[in-house]
Parts: C-alpha cells; sequence; structure tokens
C-alpha cells in the first residue's frame, strides 16, 4: 500500500506492507534511491505493518519494486501503474 502527504514541493510517499509477509527484511528499491537495497527497508510500525518513507519531488514519477530475503522482487498491487518490469508512481 502507498501513503502519500504532499509537503510543500514534496510528497512524502511511504510504502506499507504487512509485518509478517513476505517473511524477513524488505527494502523499498527504485529510481528514487539508484535501486540500492540498503537505503530504505522496510521497519515495523505498531500496527501490524512495516513501512520505510521517502520524500520525493511533486508531479513526478518513479520506478520502484520490493526485494525481500533470498532475492525476492515483487510488485505492489496497489502502485499507480505497472510497466511489465516494475510498479509506478506518481506524486
Amino acid at each position: 500500500m502507498l501513503e502519500r502527504k504532499r509537503q510543500g514541493s514534496r510528497t512524502k510517499v511511504t510504502f506499507v506492507l504487512p509485518e509478517d509477509t513476505p517473511e524477513g527484511p524488505v527494502s523499498v528499491v527504485g529510481d528514487f534511491n539508484q535501486w540500492n537495497p540498503a537505503a530504505h527497508p522496510l521497519e515495523a510500525r505498531g500496527d501490524g505493518t512495516r513501512a520505510a518513507s521517502v520524500a520525493l519531488p511533486a508531479h513526478t514519477s518513479h520506478s520502484f519494486r520490493y526485494l525481500a530475503a533470498g532475492d525476492y522482487w515483487f510488485d505492489d498491487p496497489t502502485a499507480d501503474h505497472h510497466d511489465g518490469t516494475n510498479s509506478r508512481l506518481h506524486t
């Protein structure tokens, strides 16, 4: 799930997944962090989910995916669009 909050000329995007699905560590990787899995690991929240937030310029589009343990890549079904390879979001 994607949560968005406008902050002036930027949009705070929070990437949210269930705390245990998939099991193990998960990171959000995308063109906004040079596809670096260490940049935005999802952290547990008190509501049974885990999340990572990124501040991005407003009115831009970005490609992203999730990377879980065991080199398991997957898309976000709630993304704005899927281009056949990646999830896409618009800020």
